[in-house]
Parts: C-alpha cells; structure tokens; sequence
C-alpha cells in the first residue's frame, strides 16, 4: 500500500460520506469516493444512495465532469467490474480519465469483483488496503454475508435482573424502558430484516416496524420476515402496509437465512421468543447478542432462551461482551445493554 497524507484525509472523508444516514440497507454495500487532484486537493465528492442508484465513483464523477481527469479516485470499496442497475464502476472511472484509484476493501462479491485488475489493465495506477479495517467494519454485516453466503444476525433480547422475558401470567410489557425501546428501533433501523416466530406474532402480535421518538413508522422499512409453521391470522400487525413481510414456512434457521440470503438481504435482527431464539443459538448462527437487561426481579417465568441442550457448567456457551451502555431517562427506569460476540468470532479470525 502507497498512499499520502491527501488520499488518508480523503478516505477518511470518504469513509464519512458512505456513513450518511437515511441510505436504505439492503443488498449493497455503503460506498463513499472522493476525487482529487495533483496536488491532493477535492475536485469531487459521491456516495451511494441506495440499490438503482448511481454507484459512489459515478456520483462523483458525475460531479466532476471534465475535471475528472487526471484525478486520483480515493473508494471505500473496490470499483465493480459488472453490469447490474447500473453500469460498471471501472468503465466509468476509465472513460473519465482517472489516473490512479486509492481503495480501501477489496470487493468480497464474485459477481462484481475484478475490479483492481481491470484498472490495472486499462493502464491506471491502483493502490489498494488504504483503513481497509475501517471499510469493513462500516460494512461488517454485508461483508460477512458475502464471504459467508448468509446475512449476519443480531440477536436482541429484553431480560430481568435472573434472566426472565415474561412473568408467570404472561406478561411482558415493559420489561425494557423507554430508553431501551429507543434504542432497539435505532438498531432496527441498522438491520435489513426483523424476524420473529409465529409463536410471538400470535401473542403479542408486533409491529416490527422502525419508529421514530413519536411512534411514527420511518420511510424506509426493513423487511418483515415471520418463520414457522403457524398459520396467522390475518388482523396481525405484521401483516400491515406499514412494511414488506415475507413469511418462511420452516422451523430450520439455516434454511430461513438461506432463503432471505436469496432475497439479497445481508443483516438479520432477531426478535423472536425463546424458542427461536434457542433454535437459532443451537445452530451456531447467532454473530451477535443485544441483551437489555432491566433491574427487575420476577423469581418465575418465562426463561429468556430457551432449552440449548446444555447440561454442564462446562458445556456453557461463552460470550465476549464488546459494549456496555447504561439507557437512562429521568421519567423511565434505567436499562443497561450488553453487546455481545461469541468467543470464536469470525470477524476477528478473519483479521
């Protein structure tokens, strides 16, 4: 990797325009480009906003116009080399006159890959690995389900002080505060489907939607997926217009990310009840646990997960708690959240 002071701001810049909020998430990754001149100066800047849209370097280059050429392309992501919605990055970037591309992730998707070999032969100066780290940490759940061939998930769970998600009657509203409430739509709002079982459809019947401070549904919905066997009737909120709603009729977690994998969706928020959610463990394929955790006692219940087959201390699954933060609002109990990693992480093998 050889880059300048010029291309490190400019990645940094770039990094910051692929983090602009309100892009829908889906099956492309978050891309920022900036362009500069000879003397490390911006002539222009993109970002992509979204799946049918122009792609980051022909955001900006578009911005640019004639004074593209020469310039030096600084990309977050390896330039696509394929034709989707739009045309092909590297094309775009030659036919413009680039002179050298800066990128920081290699392209983990075989279909557009190739990228940095195009523009090498195509005669332009490339230089790639430029905060690679912080590139796919911005697209950590769709990078893991390119290189993994199905979405990440997030589990998230609401549990009392001695690990309960309902009390003895039934009742569960509100085991999580406001605050936490807030915070579990922002984390949605991340995510590109929330799934539940129809075992907790049938219940409590959720919205599963994002909403703002004031309840309101935001424009732009991840999917709503409902996985199982259970037929639903068809008053259920899920079953709105607020969202898009799938239903997959199978109890088998792998076969339900296979198919939402099919559907270009690469991050799973996983709010189902404790049968789902055990199913899910069991399976190895939970990449990470959202616990709010309310100081409460209720000494019966129901269980938080269910039965993991787990006889022994020494059988436990260990977690590796990556965050801690306190949810505290005057006029609501406070709730602290636990974000947490299996201890045979991925991500970090992989680094």
């Amino acid at each position: 990797m050889d880059s300048s002071a010029a291309e490190q701001r400019a990645m940094r810049r770039a990094l910051e325009l692929a983090r602009t909020p309100g892009v829908p998430l889906g099956p492309n990754p978050r891309v920022g480009c900036v362009l500069l001149d000879d003397d490390g100066r911006t002539v222009a800047e993109g970002y992509h906003r979204g799946a049918g849209t122009p792609h980051a370097e022909a955001a900006a280059l578009a911005e640019a116009g004639e004074l593209a050429r020469g310039t030096t392309a600084v990309v977050t992501l390896e330039p696509c080399h394929h034709t989707g919605r739009t045309g092909p990055c590297t094309e775009a970037l030659v036919g413009a006159g680039v002179r050298r591309v800066v990128f920081a992730q290699p392209d983990p998707n075989p279909v557009a890959a190739g990228g940095e070999r195009a523009l090498r032969e195509a005669g332009l100066e490339v230089s790639s690995g430029l905060l690679e780290r912080e590139s796919r940490a911005l697209n950590r759940a769709w990078t893991f389900a390119l290189e993994h061939g199905r979405p990440f998930v997030t589990w998230k769970l609401a549990t009392t002080l001695d690990g309960r998600s309902a009390a003895a009657d039934g009742t569960s509203r509100w085991i999580s505060s406001r605050p936490a409430r807030r915070d579990t739509h922002r984390l949605r709002a991340e995510c590109d489907v929330v799934l539940a079982g129809t075992g907790t459809v049938a219940v409590d019947d959720p919205a599963l939607t994002v909403r703002d401070v004031e309840d309101q549904p935001l424009p732009h919905q991840p999917l709503r997926a409902v996985m199982g066997l259970r037929d639903l009737a068809p008053d259920r909120r899920v079953l709105d217009d607020q969202a898009e709603t799938v239903l997959l009729a199978t109890h088998d977690p792998a076969e339900a990310l296979a198919r939402l994998h099919d559907l270009g969706r690469r991050h799973v928020f996983l709010e189902g009840g404790p049968t789902l959610a055990a199913a899910f463990v069991r399976a190895g394929l939970v990449d990470e646990v959202v616990a709010y955790v309310a100081p409460l006692l209720l000494g019966a219940g129901t269980p938080a997960v269910g039965d993991l087959g787990i006889t022994t201390i020494a059988s436990a699954l260990h977690l590796r708690v990556t965050d801690v933060a306190v949810l505290a609002d005057p006029a609501d109990e406070t709730n602290v959240r636990l974000t947490l990693a299996p201890t045979h992480d991925p991500h970090e093998e992989r680094d």
